[in-house]
């Protein structure tokens, strides 16, 4: 059976076709580094302890962010992964025009004014 849930598909986009058929015709594990090593994960960590520790750091930098904006952001990733570049382009200026009247923006702006941190609502 092949794989057929957009894996053979999409694969080749982030570490490239070579390695996708190698990994996809041998079946073989890959360990964390050298996931790393092919861009199949951004970072290998020595522990669980240091993998949760440096997760919740990540997590703690983007739970500052604007809701509004990371949920933008995943839309567009998401979007430009099967979809052109002029597409894409379309597409965020259609949703950024959108977000134009969000409180995120307003808050956003105001705080780099105050030279303070952002405070978004959930």
């Amino acid at each position: 059976m092949t794989a057929d849930v957009g894996t053979l598909q999409r694969l080749p986009k982030l570490i490239g076709e070579g390695m996708v058929r190698e990994l996809a015709y041998t079946g073989r594990a890959v360990a964390g580094p050298e996931a790393k090593e092919i861009g199949l994960v951004n970072h290998s960590y020595a522990s669980a302890g240091m993998l949760f520790h440096e997760v919740a750091k990540i997590a703690a930098t983007i739970a500052r962010k604007s809701p509004l904006s990371i949920r933008g952001i995943k839309e567009m990733v998401n979007y430009a992964r099967d979809h052109s570049v002029a597409d894409g382009l379309n597409y965020v200026a259609t949703w950024n025009a959108a977000m134009l009247v969000s409180e995120d923006l307003t808050e956003a702006m105001t705080a780099a004014r105050g030279k303070r941190e952002a405070k978004f609502r959930d």
